[in-house]
C-alpha cells in the first residue's frame, strides 16, 4: 500500500476506537505478511462520504474480528486491508489494481460507489484479478445487468428501493413527484428507477433535479424543485447533500413529502439538517430493522458491536456490511484450507438460500443478487428510525 491518509479529528478519533487506524498505518509488507486470509476494502473514509465509510469497515472488523478470536478460518486468520479512495472514481481503481496485485488478497469486500464499481467493470480490473467483490455499497442497476460474475451484491437494486417507495407514496395518493439526484452513475441509476416505477403507473416525473458529484452544491434543486410545487420527493442523494437539501428546501418552505433512498446515516442527516427538518423523512432499507434483536442475526451483530466496539452505534450501513461479512467468511470456509480466488468464487456459487440467522441469501453460476429484502422506514419525532 502506497497510499496514506489525511484524518480530521473527529474521523481518527473513531476509527482509533475502531482499531481501524493501526490497520490503515501499517506498511503493506507488514499488513500481508503469511498466513493470513487478506480481505482487501477500498472504502470512501475521507470526503463527503467519510462517516458512512467508518460504518462499513466497522461492520466487517467486529465481524473479522469474532471470527479470528475463534481461530480464523480453517485455522488462519482474516486481515482486513483497508485503504481510502475519499470516493473518488480514479483512486478506486488505483487502489483495487495495487490491491489484485497481491496473491495474498482472496476476495474484495464492500466497496462504495456506483460510478466506482462501474469503471473497475469498464476498465476490466475484476476480472483482470479474478477476484469477487462481495457486498458493494451501492445498488446501482448497472453492475446488475447485464450479468457479470465477479460482483456479490448482498443488497437489492436501487430500480427495486424506486419501487417500493413509489408504490406507497401513490398507495397514498401522492403523484406529483420530483426527483433529486446526485449528478452521476449513481444518481442516474436511481432516477432511471423512479421514471421506470411511475411509468407502469402511467405517471410521468414532474422535474428532476441533480447536484455535483462530491459537493453539496443544491441550491438549484431546492429552487427548481420547490417550484414545481410537488407532493412527494425522493432523494438519490448521500449525507451532505441530502440534509443540505432537507434544509434549505423546509427553510424555505418546501412541503412535499421527501424521501431518500438506502445509502443515508438518519443519525447524520438529523445531525446536519435538523431534527425539525428531518422528522418525517422516508428512508428506502435493503436490510432488515437493526436496532431490535429479534432476528438472531440482529442478535448476534448487536452483541458483537458491543463486545468489538463498544463505543458505536447500532447502524444500518455497519449491519448490512456485516451480513456481507458473514457471506464471506461461509465463502471462505467452502473454499477449503488454501482457498484461491477461484475457489472463493464457486463458493459464493454455492450459497444457495444460505441461512445468515432469520434473513436468507442465495447465489449460483448465474445469479449475484443474494437479496431482494426492501422496505421504508421514516425518521420520527426523537430522530430515531421507525418502522
Amino acid at each position: 500500500m502506497n497510499t496514506w491518509i489525511t484524518w480530521g479529528r473527529r474521523m481518527g478519533a473513531v476509527l482509533t476506537m475502531l482499531g481501524v487506524m493501526g490497520l490503515l498505518a501499517l506498511p503493506a509488507a507488514a499488513q500481508l505478511r503469511g498466513a493470513e486470509l487478506v480481505v482487501g476494502q477500498v472504502a470512501p473514509l475521507s470526503g463527503v462520504l467519510a462517516s458512512t465509510g467508518t460504518q462499513m469497515v466497522l461492520g466487517g472488523k467486529i465481524y473479522f474480528d469474532a471470527i479470528n478470536a475463534q481461530g480464523g478460518v480453517h485455522g488462519v486468520t482474516i486481515r482486513q486491508w483497508v485503504v481510502d479512495d475519499g470516493y473518488k472514481v480514479p483512486d478506486t481503481v488505483r487502489l483495487t489494481r495495487e490491491m489484485l496485485a497481491r496473491p495474498e488478497v482472496v476476495a474484495l469486500y464492500g466497496f462504495a460507489g456506483t460510478a466506482n464499481v462501474t469503471q473497475l467493470l469498464t476498465d476490466g480490473v475484476l476480472e483482470q484479478g479474478g477476484a469477487a467483490l462481495v457486498a458493494p455499497y451501492t445498488g446501482g442497476e448497472s453492475l446488475r445487468s447485464p450479468f457479470n460474475p465477479w460482483i456479490f451484491h448482498v443488497r437489492v437494486g436501487y430500480g427495486d428501493e424506486a419501487e417500493h417507495m413509489v408504490q406507497q407514496l401513490t398507495t397514498l395518493g401522492m403523484n406529483r413527484v420530483a426527483v433529486m439526484y446526485q449528478d452521476d452513475g449513481f444518481g442516474k441509476a436511481g432516477l432511471a428507477g423512479v421514471e421506470a416505477a411511475l411509468a407502469r403507473r402511467d405517471l410521468k416525473l414532474v422535474v428532476s433535479a441533480g447536484y455535483e458529484r462530491n459537493t453539496d452544491k443544491v441550491d438549484d434543486a431546492v429552487k427548481a424543485i420547490k417550484a414545481a410545487d410537488v407532493h412527494a420527493v425522493i432523494m438519490i442523494a448521500i449525507n451532505k447533500p441530502a440534509a443540505a437539501f432537507i434544509q434549505r428546501y423546509r427553510e424555505q418552505g418546501g412541503g412535499a413529502q421527501l424521501y431518500n433512498i438506502s445509502v443515508v446515516d438518519p443519525t447524520e442527516l438529523v445531525k446536519l439538517a435538523g431534527l425539525k427538518n428531518a422528522h418525517g423523512l422516508g428512508i428506502s432499507q435493503v436490510v432488515p430493522y437493526p436496532f431490535r434483536p429479534q432476528l438472531p442475526v440482529v442478535r448476534e451483530y448487536q452483541t458483537l458491536l458491543k463486545k468489538y466496539a463498544p463505543e458505536a452505534e447500532v447502524n444500518y450501513t455497519s449491519f448490512e456490511q456485516f451480513l456481507g461479512a458473514k457471506v464471506l467468511v461461509e465463502a471462505l470456509r467452502r473454499a477449503g484450507p488454501a482457498p484461491t480466488r477461484a475457489k472463493v468464487v464457486k463458493a459464493l456459487e454455492s450459497l444457495q438460500n444460505y441461512d445468515l440467522g432469520g434473513i436468507s441469501l442465495g447465489y449460483s453460476p448465474t445469479n449475484r443478487i443474494g437479496s431482494r429484502y426492501v422496505e421504508v422506514t421514516v425518521i420520527g419525532a426523537n430522530g430515531r428510525l421507525m418502522k
